[in-house]
């Protein structure tokens, strides 16, 4: 599975130019979020709250350009709720942008 790291740099740079310490906080407020989206998919015990959860992850994702866990959580979206498959791919997203550091 490959890992667009690009385009959430490059949504970082484009919003305040090259500020790394700016980058640096911004990448840890969308990692704490992206986070935090996928803990109340596990959690998830309805479909609203499921459903609710994936946009939000999905939201996230796009407003930073993170198109993998875009697609993941769109999938998440439109999938069963609980599905432990998506969530394990979702936190392996998430883990890979975090471990990603240019």
């Amino acid at each position: 599975m490959s890992f667009d790291y690009g385009a959430l740099d490059a949504a970082l740079t484009a919003a305040v130019g090259d500020d790394q310490p700016l980058i640096a906080e911004l990448r840890a407020a969308f990692l704490e979020s992206a986070k935090r989206q996928v803990d109340l998919l596990g959690r998830a015990r309805c479909d609203a709250n499921w459903e609710y959860a994936a946009w939000r992850l999905k939201g996230l994702a796009a407003s930073f350009s993170a198109t993998k866990i875009l697609q993941l959580a769109d999938e998440a979206a439109h999938g069963a709720p609980g599905d432990p498959v998506i969530l394990q791919k979702l936190e392996r997203a998430v883990s890979a942008v975090e471990a990603h550091r240019d």
